[in-house]
């Protein structure tokens, strides 16, 4: 982790929540099982960050629904474009981006050292995303 991934996870009050980002917590079965966080980055612009599935939670769909839920509280703080940072070592997560709507774009230096993966997604693009995870649920359930 670099200091500012130590900042945001020992202080999500100062770097995600005042700057009027959300953090968002996933449940199974009642159970705390993932978690994402939305960081205000720039007028219009939030960076979905830190997400994560506790390990005997993974492969269950969490990353996919706490990713959807992410689109829809973006769209609530009034974001136009949500975007991310990862790394090509974490292929599984990039993939899952690439599945959900985000494009890759270039990477602009000095943000991340380690980020040499950075997408994005329209607020639109995210909401019709979401909508058609939530009609997909309805059909199978």
């Amino acid at each position: 982790m670099e200091p500012v991934d130590e900042w945001v996870v020992t202080n999500p009050d100062k770097a995600i929540i005042e700057p009027g980002g959300a953090i968002l917590m996933a449940l199974y079965n009642g159970v705390p099982a993932g978690t994402a966080g939305l960081r205000k980055f720039d007028n219009g612009i939030y960076e979905f960050t830190k997400m994560a599935v506790d390990p005997p939670f993974r492969r269950k769909g969490i990353a996919e629904a706490i990713s959807y839920a992410s689109f829809k509280k973006a769209k609530e703080l009034g974001t136009a474009k949500m975007i991310l940072y990862s790394n090509k070592l974490n292929a599984g997560a990039v993939k899952l981006y690439e599945k959900i709507g985000f494009r890759h774009v270039e990477v602009e230096n000095g943000v991340y050292k380690r980020a040499n993966v950075k997408m994005d997604i329209s607020i639109d693009t995210a909401m019709q995303r979401a909508h058609e995870y939530e009609q997909m649920l309805l059909l199978t359930n």
